[in-house]
Formats: C-alpha cells, sequence, structure tokens
C-alpha cells in the first residue's frame, strides 16, 4: 500500500482537486494526505482523508475580503501571491512538508508549493508536479490569454519578432519576481537552474499531470514531458443541511428552469455589486434564477429570485437555463458537463483563458467581470438563451466529457509512480 502526499495552497478552487483525486486514490486501496492551509482541516477530514497542515494559513495573509480584492487585480495579482503571499512562507512550508514527509511514497505538488521538490529530494522519494489549467503551461505555440493586458497573444499577432520580445519580457519579469524562490533555493545548497518556477521550473522530471479536460487545449511540442492528461477532477464540496438541499428542490420544482449565477469561492468576496447587476438582470428578462452568493452575503430577494452560499454544481447546474459563472477551472469543469449555455464572466489569473477556450466551443459568451452592468448582462443572456446553436454545442460537449474520469485516471498514475 502506498502513500501519497498531495500539496496544495489557494482557495477551494485549488483544494477541491487534490480531494478529488485523494479520494480515488483511497478508494483503489492506498492511503492519501492531502497538506494545504489549516482552514482547510475540516474539508480534508470530511472527504475522508488524512490532513496535513502547511503554512500559509488563509486567516494569516489578512482581511479575506481586501486581500481578495489585492489578488484580483488584473494586472498585479499575480505578482502580489507570489510576492506577498508565497515566498514569504517558504521557511514556513518547508519545515510543515519536512515534517508531514517520513513514509511518504510519493509528493506530488501544486503551482505554489515550490517546497515539494527540496523535501522530495531530502527524503530520497519521487515527486510528481500538477497542472490546474491550460494557462499553466505556458506554451510559446500557443500563448494563453493573459488577464489584465493581454500581452502574449497581441503579441504573436504583430508577427514573430514583436511575440519574441513579448515572450522574452515576461521571462525576465517571472524571474525578477522570483528572486526570494532563487536566494531560498541557494540557502539550502540548491543551484540556480536558470528555469522560472512559473513556467518550465514547475515541472517534475518524474512526471507532470494535466488535471483540465482535452477539450479545453491541444497539446504541442513544447508541453513539459513526461505528461499525462488526465481530465478534470471534480469534487462539489460538503453536502448542505437536508433543509438547504429542500429549500433548493423546492424552487427548481416550482417554475421555469432558472438561470444560475455562481461566482466559485474567491471571487465572491467582491461581489456585492455584481449579486444586485444579475438579480436585476434576471427581473429584466423575466426570468427565475439562483445566485450562489457565498458566506457572508446579505441580498433582499424578490419572488422568482432565490439566493443561497452555496448548492453542489452538479446538482444545480443541469437544471439551469444558462449557467453565468467566472470561470475558474472547477466551475468551468462542472459547467461544461451541465449541458447548459453559460455566460462567463472572468475576474483574474486564469479565468479569462478558460473563459475564451469555452467561447471558442461554441458554448459559452463572456463578459468580463469588470465590464458587468445589469443592462450588459441582460443582453448577452438574451442572446445567449435565444442561441439554439449554443444550447445544442453544451449538450453535444457534455455528452462527450460524460464518461471522463480526471481524478481517476491521475490516481492510477500516482499509484504507478509510488510503487516505483
Amino acid at each position: 500500500m502506498s502513500r501519497i502526499l498531495l500539496a496544495t495552497f489557494g482557495s477551494l478552487g485549488d483544494l477541491h482537486p487534490s480531494l478529488a483525486v485523494g479520494r480515488a486514490i483511497v478508494a483503489r486501496g492506498h492511503q492519501a494526505v492531502i497538506a494545504t492551509s489549516i482552514e482547510y482541516r475540516e474539508a480534508v477530514e470530511a472527504a475522508g482523508l488524512a490532513f496535513a497542515p502547511l503554512r500559509p494559513s488563509i486567516e494569516s495573509l489578512g482581511e479575506r475580503r481586501a486581500v481578495t480584492k489585492r489578488l484580483m487585480h488584473p494586472l498585479r495579482g499575480a505578482e502580489r501571491l507570489l510576492r506577498d503571499y508565497v515566498f514569504p512562507s517558504l521557511n514556513d512550508s518547508l519545515a510543515d512538508l519536512t515534517a508531514a514527509a517520513p513514509g511518504i511514497d510519493l509528493f506530488v505538488s501544486h503551482p505554489l508549493t515550490c517546497t515539494v521538490p527540496i523535501v522530495a529530494q531530502a527524503q530520497g522519494r519521487p515527486w510528481m508536479s500538477t497542472v490546474l489549467a491550460p494557462q499553466g503551461i505556458l506554451s510559446k505555440q500557443a500563448p494563453p490569454r493573459i488577464a489584465g493586458f493581454n500581452v502574449l497573444q497581441i503579441g504573436q499577432r504583430l508577427g514573430p519578432r514583436v511575440y519574441d520580445i513579448a515572450w522574452n519580457g515576461m521571462r525576465r519579469a517571472l524571474r525578477r519576481w522570483e528572486q526570494p524562490l532563487r536566494a531560498f533555493r541557494a540557502a539550502h545548497g540548491l543551484p540556480d537552474t536558470g528555469q522560472v518556477m512559473m513556467m518550465e521550473g514547475q515541472y517534475s522530471p518524474h512526471g507532470t499531470l494535466a488535471l483540465f479536460d482535452a477539450v479545453l487545449a491541444t497539446p504541442r511540442s513544447d508541453w513539459p514531458e513526461p505528461l499525462t492528461p488526465c481530465g478534470a477532477p471534480l469534487f462539489d464540496g460538503q453536502t448542505p443541511a437536508a433543509a438547504e438541499l429542500e429549500r433548493l428542490h423546492r424552487f427548481l420544482d416550482d417554475g421555469d428552469a432558472p438561470l444560475v449565477f455562481a461566482l466559485g469561492s474567491a471571487a465572491v468576496w467582491i461581489a456585492e455589486r455584481y449579486w444586485q447587476h444579475a438579480l436585476e438582470a434576471a427581473q429584466a428578462l423575466g426570468k427565475r434564477a439562483i445566485l450562489l452568493t457565498g458566506e457572508g452575503t446579505s441580498l433582499r430577494t424578490p419572488p422568482g429570485i432565490c439566493a443561497m452560499p452555496y448548492m453542489p454544481y452538479s446538482q444545480v447546474f443541469p437544471r439551469a437555463a444558462a449557467v453565468i459563472h467566472q470561470a475558474g477551472i472547477g466551475t468551468l469543469s462542472q459547467a461544461l458537463r451541465a449541458g447548459r449555455p453559460q455566460l462567463i464572466t472572468p475576474v483574474a489569473f486564469d479565468q479569462p483563458d478558460n473563459a475564451e477556450r469555452a467561447a471558442a466551443l461554441s458554448v459559452a459568451r463572456v463578459l468580463p467581470f469588470q465590464k458587468v452592468t445589469a443592462k450588459r448582462m441582460a443582453v448577452q443572456l438574451d442572446a445567449l438563451l435565444k442561441d439554439a446553436r449554443q444550447a445544442e454545442a453544451a449538450r453535444a460537449l457534455a455528452q462527450q466529457l460524460r464518461d471522463v474520469d480526471g481524478a481517476g485516471v491521475a490516481a492510477d498514475a500516482l499509484i504507478r509512480k509510488a510503487r516505483g
């Protein structure tokens, strides 16, 4: 029996893939340990998995709304995430993973858990890396859409010379951000490889798992090797109380299919005006709606509009007339399987790139979060609901993804590596 540690950091969108894969590992008769922020202990243990604390904690980052606003900045969010939160915690992260390491046969990294390779090397054990969304593979041949200023795709359209300047400029910027990581590695006797962590430096020589659906990205020759395409590992979160589930199904059964609005677990902290726009757009269209607002949102709703903190996406998305969401990769994966047309309102990080890929599949329209108003949302939704081709494309794609078992494929690959 192998014992596999999966390290992760971030929002529930980062945690849930590890929980899905961990459960698949356990279902195959092996052990899985999830190393992550202390706030997620309850969620990990409720999923039937072993927990190991991994700093930084979410609480230590600061007040949730203020932190989310800083990190969701379209131009500086990624830099702030690395410089202000990830790199200052490297010593703590290394200590926590070292404490969890005894008895582990294989370590699995998340793009932001940069101390995993150091611990694996110290333990004389292999490690594998994961990529959660297509943007995580910064392919020069097929550049992703970058939030804020889309420098790579613009540079590519302007020709090879301009594109090389854009690509090399981005690489220099990332390397500059990562100076604290290089200093940390040097302090632990590790050489400067010249690699950029957010690019080729994140990949393990033992293999990388692509934890997103293959329909979203065509493999390129500059993708990491060896790489295992897995498909999205889905995890719905904790089951709500029976009374809340009954309230949901009573609302769903009481009229036409509603519009369903969801923003994952991070963007909800900066979405005060968004929900009001969503409510007004639904009313303008004469549509019922469900708003999944997250915790701590107070919203007065008229008849025909239901606001709830959370519901499992797999239960509510397939019952929607359309799904309106932010295109976090987990939310998008659930929406693709629901077979319903989508209006995507991307905020930051990988979300604009995920949204563009969904639109290219003819299952979604895109309205950036920063441009959302009730009127714009109503116009986009009206066009979406009248487009029979997008509805049919959404149904066909859901059928195509029906048998994809991303968690199972990933678990099998990890178990093979752990066994050596």
